[in-house]
């Protein structure tokens, strides 16, 4: 018996070890995230590039000229698309149970567009919430004041932004030798830890902190202007419609927070905590596990935010079902029509040589 659970530590220090994730003597057991996560990834690979492939191709040709909110959603499709591109890796990675071929750069490209991905949508989904909060409650204002060259500048700050936050983790993200394998570190190497740690905290304060503040501030405002009665000179029809996409907006962002950033970002703070203090094991393996559970998470906005672009899009879902409708009726219109017989044909010739009753006499029986 003893031998069997001697044999079963080395095991699991050693699956432990083999991902860097170490902390002292307690050992992980990480068994399910070599199921978890190609499984999950590929879910969201296949999705992800269908859905952004569509929205991307409806942005290019059939959505022109953009407005306001539909360049910074043709801007976060951008960045679920790089994003998506970039899963295949990961996918062979955790499939060969953390065994990466593809070299140090390559490893740090696939982990700088996962938090390139995740923070740029945050602060796209934020401008695109402060574009729909000043249509609601500034229209007179964002006429004038938002245009669509301003929100083609205010992207690329924050691209320039996300951009040169994320370049020390190009610095941190490393490959390792351990067991005759090469690992591909999400975080940085085991010495290097804490310092990663620090600089993660300020990262995650700057681009999901304030943004979700942010947001949510701008829905309690939107929520007390749909909330109260109207008396714009707007039509009925008009202001129905424009409180439906608001309210969808509010709904749609809120849940891809709820379930992809807010989660994300809860258990990877507790889980750097936890090792930085160097935590009870059984603790510490209760944390690694949910923390592993909502990285696939984190991947799932790149799936939702087509959703937003249908549900809340300028005239995306109108102009989607167009494209739809049309080639279905192409396929329809490319179907042979059936001759008619010869007495039906001369009778549809007289008609349209003569098409008002008056012009023509009925034939006699």
């Amino acid at each position: 018996m003893d031998n069997q659970t001697d044999v079963s530590a080395l095991i699991n220090t050693t699956e432990s070890e083999r991902d860097g994730d170490a902390n002292g003597s307690c050992r992980f057991d990480e068994e399910f995230k070599y199921v978890l996560l190609p499984v999950s990834y590929s879910l969201v690979c296949v999705l992800g590039l269908v859905l952004n492939s569509m929205a991307l191709w409806m942005f290019v040709f059939k959505m022109r000229p953009w407005k306001t909110g539909t360049l910074f959603m043709f801007h976060l499709a951008v960045s679920d698309m790089l994003y998506v591109l970039s899963l295949p890796t990961l996918i062979y990675y955790y499939g060969n149970r953390s065994h990466w071929p593809f070299g140090v750069a390559l490893c740090k490209i696939v982990r700088f567009l996962f938090y390139a991905n995740l923070y740029s949508s945050i602060l796209f989904l934020t401008c695109i919430s402060v574009h729909r909060y000043l249509g609601i409650c500034h229209p007179i204002w964002s006429l004038t004041a938002m245009k669509p060259r301003s929100a083609q500048v205010v992207c690329c700050l924050v691209w320039v932004t996300v951009i040169a936050c994320l370049v020390p983790n190009l610095i941190f993200v490393t490959t390792s030798q351990r067991d005759g394998d090469t690992l591909c570190h999400d975080t940085t190497r085991p010495q290097d830890f804490e310092q990663y740690v620090n600089y993660s905290s300020a990262v995650m304060t700057l681009l999901f902190g304030i943004p979700f503040f942010i947001i949510v501030v701008c829905y309690c405002l939107m929520a007390q202007t749909l909330c109260r009665p109207s008396h714009s000179l707007s039509s009925g029809r008009q202001r129905l419609s424009s409180r439906r996409k608001s309210v969808t907006l509010i709904v749609v962002v809120l849940v891809v927070f709820a379930v992809c950033f807010v989660p994300f970002h809860i258990t990877r703070t507790l889980y750097y905590t936890y090792r930085v203090l160097d935590a009870d094991c059984a603790v510490l393996n209760i944390v690694n596990f949910t923390y592993k559970i909502t990285r696939p998470l984190a991947s799932i906005n790149s799936c939702i935010d087509p959703i937003l672009y249908f549900l809340a899009g300028d005239h995306y879902r109108t102009k989607l079902i167009r494209v739809l409708t049309r080639q279905t009726q192409t396929t329809t219109r490319s179907t042979p029509p059936t001759p008619l017989p010869s007495s039906v044909s001369h009778h549809v010739a007289t008609i349209y040589k003569h098409p008002y009753p008056s012009a023509y006499e009925e034939p006699k029986s």
